[in-house]
C-alpha cells in the first residue's frame, strides 16, 4: 500500500483513538473551559507525549514487560485510579469556588489552571487503556501485518469492520497516527472555547462533567486493581 494512503489511515485511526470521552478528553475539556486553547492544547499535548513515550519504549520492547508481570500493571492501574480521583476533587473545587461571590473571572482561572500539561502526561502513564494499547495494537503497528482502522471508530465501529484494512508497519502509518492525535487535540480544545464564548457560565458545567468522568474511571481503575491484587495475595 502507497504512503498516502497509509498516512491517511494513521490519521483516521489516530482520530477514533483520540475522540471516545475518557479520562484524557476530560482534562482537555475542563482546562479549555477555564483557560482557554491553549491551556487545553497543552494538556491534550501531555497525553501524546505520554503516547510518544509508549511508542518508544514498544520500539525498544520495554512494553512487554508490564504485559509479562500483571501485578505491575494492577499496580499501575491502581496509581492511575488515585490520580484520577485527586484530578476529580480539584475540578470539583473549581465548580464550588465558581458559585462564591466573587469566584469567576480571574480568580478561577487562577485556581483551576496552568498544570495542564503536567496533569494530563502524568494520568496518560498510567491510563490503563493507553497502555493496553501500546501493549497490543501499538506492538502491532511496528510490525507487518494488518490494521482493521475503521473498527476503532466510536459507536459506528462494528458497523464498519473489515471496509478499511491497511498493512502494518508502515512509518507513514505511525506518522498518521500521531498527525490524528494532533488533529483532535488542536481542534476538540477550540470547539470547546467557542461553545464557552456562546454559552454563558459553560465552564463551570464542564469542571464539573470532567469531575464526574474522572471520578467514575478513578473508582472503576481502583476497583479493578483492588480486585486483582486481593485475588493474587495468599
Amino acid at each position: 500500500m502507497n504512503a498516502p494512503i497509509s498516512l491517511l489511515a494513521g490519521v483516521v485511526f489516530g482520530l477514533a483513538l483520540a475522540a471516545p470521552p475518557g479520562p484524557m478528553n476530560a482534562i482537555i475539556a475542563e482546562e479549555s473551559a477555564w483557560r482557554g486553547w491553549s491551556a487545553g492544547f497543552k494538556a491534550g499535548l501531555g497525553a501524546a507525549s505520554a503516547d510518544a513515550v509508549f511508542f518508544v519504549l514498544a520500539y525498544l520492547g520495554v512494553v512487554s514487560i508490564v504485559e509479562s508481570r500483571p501485578t505491575v500493571r494492577a499496580i499501575m492501574v491502581g496509581i492511575g485510579g488515585f490520580l484520577m480521583m485527586y484530578f476529580a476533587y480539584g475540578a470539583a473545587n473549581g465548580v464550588r469556588a465558581s458559585f462564591r461571590p466573587g469566584g469567576t473571572g480571574e480568580a478561577i482561572v487562577e485556581k483551576t489552571g496552568g498544570k495542564g500539561f503536567r496533569k494530563a502526561f502524568v494520568l496518560a502513564l498510567t491510563n490503563p487503556y493507553q497502555i493496553l494499547f501500546w501493549l497490543t495494537v501499538g506492538v502491532g503497528l511496528l510490525r507487518p501485518g494488518t490494521l482493521d482502522v475503521l473498527s476503532w471508530v466510536p459507536v459506528v465501529g462494528e458497523e464498519l469492520t473489515g471496509t478499511f484494512v491497511v498493512a502494518t508497519g508502515s512509518p507513514a502509518l505511525v506518522g498518521g497516527l500521531f498527525a490524528g492525535i494532533g488533529v483532535w487535540i488542536t481542534g476538540f480544545p477550540a470547539a470547546i472555547v467557542l461553545a464557552e464564548r456562546r454559552i454563558e457560565r459553560l465552564a463551570p458545567v464542564v469542571a464539573l462533567v470532567s469531575a464526574v468522568v474522572l471520578a467514575g474511571f478513578g473508582v472503576y481503575f481502583l476497583y479493578d486493581a483492588g480486585s486483582f491484587l486481593l485475588d493474587v495475595s495468599p
